[in-house]
């Protein structure tokens, strides 16, 4: 038999498109030629394929070998098809039996001596591949991450040999049956964090509702810190949710079985281009915001990243995706975070301090705070003065409230709101907003006072609403109530003071 066919998997944004590889020895000189749109990483495989091959004592035929990589329009990359082009030629080469190829799907990439190594995607690829009733032969590295998707069948192979092997039927690889061991997440506890009591109430709305949030203070005051214990009192991920987050991670190649389960914590530097933030590249990856996909994105310094970054954060904060498009590629990632904001009051960070180090001018302080864009700041939720903290609380004794006891009012406040409308209420669409936010009289009337005095805009006022329907759900109300409404707008005036 001189043709092959076999299957492999693509990488195209969240998508992982089957890719058939067609292997054909004709007479001729020795040639090893690779058509279907492959980049660099993917014609390199002819030297890795080759040497593989005779390591592992196969005869390389000294033929002419095209292979193609099909759909032909699909752009193909990283060295993921090693194992299925040395394989096909193979068994075009008659020193592999071809019964029953078509039951299974192959990726990997090749050492020169025949050893497989993890390719990046796994989990994205048999997300993909579950449906297609074949078995995935995988890398043994790889295959903890892919059997998270429950129903798909893994074989995990250690070396090209192994899968020949498998393949004529004289030693068979066992499906991986290992399960993953996530260890128990190690937050910090909100425990640690002196004084700030209020900081720390608009920490436990923002969790209990999955509100965006800005901190604004002077240096040193814990806004960095109270970021950081956001993971601490949130509910646990769902299977799907940390299924997707895990999907996202094994796409950037950056997923750690060990973590599976943790609530992602995103910090770029402010340095951070556009491109990293949103992802990007020639074939699109994953940037910041859909690694932090089902959990937090924290940006320090808020006002010292571009503009362009900043304004980047737009669509997603609203729609939950991204969509990176290039000249020959578009690619759709989900990017459902929660943002989480800290920044200074002024260039120099001092201003309203009680030790009068600030010199800035009125108007160098207009241009930092304009580097937040009104369309920005309208998609915060809350924001709040961080201010020093004074001695007697630094050196009181006694803990704070710990993170579990702040979580268990977050979790309880969660549940009413699956129960209510099977999502958080910052999630919640406009008609949802009345059906299950409208407030009472007096709700509605002080309501009605702060749209007029702040000339808040209509998605502040779903904002607001959305809120208040979180503080009531914490103090468990049924219904939206006056003090509710005031507090949602006490977080919502530092917005309409910058």
């Amino acid at each position: 038999m001189s043709l092959a066919v076999l299957k492999s998997r693509a990488l195209a944004g969240m998508d992982a498109p089957e890719v058939t590889v067609e292997v054909h020895l004709a007479p001729g000189l020795p040639a090893f030629t690779l058509v279907g749109l492959a980049d660099a990483e993917v014609r390199e495989a002819r030297d890795r394929v080759r040497a593989a091959i005779q390591n592992c004592q196969y005869e390389f035929p000294q033929r002419r070998i095209t292979v193609n990589l099909a759909p032909a329009d699909l752009p193909k990359e990283s060295g993921r098809f090693d194992l299925a082009i040395a394989l096909g030629i193979l068994v075009a080469s008659g020193q592999v039996k071809a019964e029953g190829l078509a039951g299974y799907e192959f990726a990997g990439e090749l050492a020169l001596g025949g050893d497989l190594r993890p390719v990046r995607g796994a989990l994205a690829m048999c997300l993909c591949a579950a449906s297609s009733g074949r078995r995935f032969v995988l890398p043994a590295a790889s295959a903890p991450e892919a059997a998270l998707v429950g129903s798909a069948a893994i074989l995990p192979a250690a070396s090209l040999l192994d899968v020949c092997a498998h393949l004529a039927g004289a030693r068979e690889i066992a499906p991986y049956r290992g399960a993953a061991l996530a260890a128990a997440p190690a937050y910090p506890d909100l425990a640690e964090v002196k004084g700030q009591a209020q900081a720390k109430r608009a920490l436990e709305v923002a969790a209990a509702g999955g509100h965006s949030l800005l901190m604004s203070g002077p240096p040193g005051t814990g806004k960095s810190m109270l970021a950081s214990r956001l993971p601490g009192i949130l509910p646990a991920l769902t299977d799907e949710e940390a299924l997707g987050s895990a999907a996202v991670h094994s796409l950037a190649g950056a997923f750690d079985t060990a973590c599976w389960r943790n609530i992602p914590f995103r910090n770029p530097h402010h340095s951070a281009s556009s491109a990293a933030l949103v992802g990007g590249g020639s074939l699109p990856r994953p940037g910041e915001i859909s690694l932090a996909h089902e959990g937090i994105l924290f940006l320090d310094e808020l006002p010292e990243f571009g503009r362009r970054v900043l304004e980047s954060l737009r669509e997603p904060l609203e729609t939950g995706r991204i969509t990176v498009a290039r000249a020959a590629r578009r690619a759709e990632f989900p990017a459902r975070f929660q943002h989480v904001a800290a920044m200074n009051p002024c260039p120099c960070g001092w201003l309203g301090h009680a030790n009068g180090k600030c010199r800035c001018t009125p108007d160098q302080v207009a241009k930092y705070r304009a580097k937040l864009s009104g369309p920005l700041l309208d998609r915060i939720d809350l924001m709040i003065e961080v201010p020093a903290v004074i001695e007697a609380e630094l050196t009181a004794k006694g803990d704070g409230e710990t993170s579990a006891a702040v979580r268990d009012r977050v979790v309880a406040a969660r549940d009413r709101q699956i129960e209510r409308q099977d999502k958080a209420n910052a999630r919640l669409t406009p008609d949802e907003i009345d059906r299950h936010c409208l407030p009472d009289c007096a709700g509605a009337q002080l309501l009605k006072r702060a749209m007029a005095q702040f000339a808040l805009s209509a998605r502040a006022y779903h904002r607001i609403l959305k809120v208040a329907r979180t503080v009531a759900d914490l103090a468990g109300a049924a219904h939206v109530g006056g003090p509710h409404v005031a507090e949602a707008i006490h977080y919502r005036r530092g917005l309409a003071e910058h």
